[in-house]
């Protein structure tokens, strides 16, 4: 008898079922046999042109950490901690790490200093210094030197023109230009008889000529005036130069034919032409501008009644009065004085000097 008559006969669900389950064991014993023989020998290495996709990061999947020189180093079997340094060119492990390119190398960077530590940057040159500047800042060596102060006004008080007598009220200034010459003498006999005193503008070049009456004019109590060098005309026009050469070298003059000692209180500009530049010089000078209040016109010897007349008409109490002992021929001045004195202290008139 054949043998498989002698078999016990399966039925048909039954080999199926073992059909089945031999299937099943042969898969996962080529499915562990694969894993094992792929671990050992790298048989899932991806063969050139072909791109395996990847799968979402997971515990298995993390990227290459750099190891402790920079160099990256695969990941150990778990995943998560570090594993072996690969040697350069080893193939990859996974379909993950075929994929993923491997990060640079991080840059070095340069540690930042504490917040606490102190700055030793320089400041830019545009900021202020660190601190602050002195309340009062000295004047520097090399500053500019700062301009000359302007001239004083005309009408400041050394510049002004008197007009005035120094003491006011009922008084009187007579004032003689030109001299000294020769009637000067005979000014000087009649203003002591009547214990006047006067101012005497000198011409400088006079006061040159005639020493012992410039002399004699300072013993008696009076006072000196400059009047230019030459008594140039219109005196106004000079320049700058010739205005102060006339002031000042006629001060010179008549300080010489004085004396030590002798000094020169004002000027007075020839025909009365002042301007603020002549006063300026003047008083640069140390001479106060001189003027006047009472003009007779007795160079013009008009007569010594009209200068007479003229004078007791426009006086008034400190004015000073304009007359002439130089320059010409002054019997008419002469002739007024003799009458003016008496009446002048006959009115209450005290004799002065101009202010300044």
């Amino acid at each position: 008898m054949p043998s498989h008559a002698t078999s016990p006969r399966t039925s048909p669900p039954a080999r199926r079922r073992r059909r089945t389950l031999t299937a099943s064991c042969a898969v996962l014993a080529a499915a562990l046999g694969l894993a094992a023989c792929g671990t050992a020998n790298g048989a899932l290495r991806p063969q050139p042109g072909v791109t395996t996709a990847s799968s979402p990061a997971g515990p298995t999947s993390s990227a290459p950490s750099a190891g402790p020189t920079g160099t990256p180093s695969s990941p150990g079997p778990s995943g998560s901690g570090p594993g072996t340094p690969m040697p350069p060119g080893a193939p990859a492990t996974s379909a993950a790490t075929a994929t993923s390119p491997a990060p640079a190398a991080p840059k070095p960077t340069t540690p930042k200093p504490p917040a606490t530590a102190p700055s030793t940057a320089k400041p830019p040159a545009h900021s202020p210094a660190p601190t602050a500047p002195p309340a009062t800042r000295p004047p520097s060596a090399t500053a500019t030197p700062a301009p000359p102060p302007p001239p004083p006004p005309a009408n400041d008080t050394a510049t002004s023109v008197v007009r005035s007598t120094a003491s006011g009220g009922r008084t009187v200034a007579l004032t003689f230009d030109d001299g000294p010459g020769p009637a000067t003498g005979q000014v000087l006999d009649l203003l002591a008889q009547y214990g006047a005193k006067a101012t005497f503008c000198q011409i400088g070049q006079q006061a040159a000529a005639n020493p012992a009456l410039v002399k004699r004019i300072i013993a008696a109590g009076h006072r000196l005036c400059d009047h230019s060098v030459d008594h140039p005309q219109p005196f106004a026009a000079l320049s700058h130069d010739r205005a102060g050469y006339e002031i000042a070298h006629a001060q010179e003059q008549i300080v010489r034919a004085g004396g030590p000692g002798t000094r020169v209180s004002w000027f007075r500009a020839p025909g009365g032409g002042f301007t603020a530049d002549n006063q300026r010089i003047a008083a640069g000078l140390g001479l106060r501008p001189l003027g006047w209040s009472v003009d007779p016109r007795d160079w013009s010897r008009p007569g010594a009644a009209s200068i007479v007349a003229s004078v007791q008409s426009q006086l008034r109490p400190g004015g000073v009065v304009l007359l002439h002992d130089g320059g010409g021929d002054r019997s008419q001045t002469v002739a007024a004085l003799k009458q003016l004195l008496p009446w002048l202290v006959a009115q209450g008139y005290r004799f002065d000097f101009p202010a300044g």
